[in-house]
């Protein structure tokens, strides 16, 4: 599979500074469970149009930094052997659209985050995209275009909502407005004041509420990419592993909510569905368009860790949280170890599947 320059810079796991800060509030609380009952920091699914029946809960991410990856014929191939019924992938990619043609896998598809500038500034530029990445493919089906990958420069922040709008334009006039929704999928460190859940903010307003006025309007959900494991990484001695891979042993009670927690998942979920409501949109749904906890390569990152917490994941999202029960359409990251992917060397382990399409530990959909 041909890399392209947009998805070097557009997939990567830049989240060990996310949330942390957030998630130190929990670890303190975790600390004292045995004394006291605590308060916990830390939806539904977001189904498009046409797609409301029969949607998984979890979807996969295909990540293509790598020089022994399969073919994308191979990778759809496999997504249906383990009944996976939904994909991400960062930029569009001719072979991959070819491969998805006619299986009934539901589509998450990036634009980049280096056209995001041309996008927003010029429709026609919108139009031209749509009709080469999206229309050419009718039997493919597209649930979601990420207009933006956690961008967090200002410039970059500036671009999201115009191109978010001629994307959407653009769409509409070529008759799949209702289908396909526009979103971008930022952080979860866009939300602050996590501790408890039920106080989570916005953590800049200015810039976010008018990306959730859009989406009110075209009534798509927010991406949010949302990793426990980067929590647990930056303060392992006060978040307990337990409560960051679905384990059980530990319960934390949020007495803004009333609301009780088993795991870190559910807190973070909940703490974004806090500042939707906060930001006065709590008719916004979630997707979580990242989630994913490493098998190798640094602290906490094992087999183990990594089955027990993607496993739980598959089989906890179907129920949603503790705020929102229902299923949560969430994409784990990621479908295959990549090992071109620069930065900590946990990035080069967060596939399910190693490059030969072997199991990279046991996990079942």
């Amino acid at each position: 599979m041909q890399i392209q320059p947009d998805i070097l810079e557009n997939n990567p796991r830049s989240m060990a500074k996310q949330g942390v800060a957030s998630m130190l509030a929990v670890a303190l609380v975790l600390v004292s469970l045995a004394a006291f009952h605590t308060e916990c920091s830390a939806h539904r699914a977001a189904n498009p149009d046409g797609h409301t029946k029969g949607v998984h809960s979890i979807g996969v991410c295909n990540g293509v930094i790598g020089n022994n990856l399969p073919a994308p014929s191979d990778v759809v191939k496999l997504y249906k052997s383990k009944g996976i019924n939904a994909m991400r992938i960062y930029a569009p990619e001719s072979n991959v659209l070819k491969a998805l043609s006619g299986t009934g896998i539901g589509l998450l598809m990036d634009v980049g985050n280096g056209a995001l500038p041309g996008l927003a500034n010029d429709p026609s530029a919108a139009a031209a995209w749509v009709k080469a990445n999206v229309q050419p493919y009718p039997g493919v089906s597209f649930r979601y275009i990420a207009v933006g990958n956690e961008v967090m420069d200002s410039d970059g922040q500036k671009t999201i909502l115009p191109a978010m709008k001629n994307l959407q334009g653009a769409l509409a006039a070529a008759g799949l407005g209702g289908r396909v929704k526009v979103s971008t999928s930022v952080r979860f460190d866009v939300v602050t004041d996590t501790f408890p859940p039920s106080n989570g903010v916005f953590a800049d307003l200015d810039y976010m509420g008018p990306i959730l006025d859009f989406l009110v309007s075209t009534g798509a959900p927010l991406l949010v990419n949302v990793y426990p494991y980067f929590a647990y990484k930056g303060d392992p001695q006060n978040i307990k592993l337990n409560y960051a891979t679905f384990a059980p042993g530990i319960t934390v009670n949020d007495d803004g909510n009333g609301l009780t927690y088993t795991n870190l998942f559910d807190a973070m979920v909940d703490s974004i569905y806090a500042a939707l409501e906060d930001a006065e949109t709590p008719g916004v749904k979630v997707v979580v368009s990242e989630s994913g906890w490493p098998s190798a390569g640094g602290f906490g990152a094992t087999a183990q860790n990594a089955q027990a917490y993607n496993q739980g994941l598959i089989k906890h999202v179907g129920g949603g949280t503790p705020k929102r029960p229902g299923p949560l359409e969430t994409y784990m990251f990621a479908m295959f170890n990549e090992n071109q992917k620069t930065g900590d060397p946990t990035e080069n382990h967060f596939g399910l599947f190693n490059p030969d399409k072997s199991p990279a530990y046991s996990i079942s959909f």
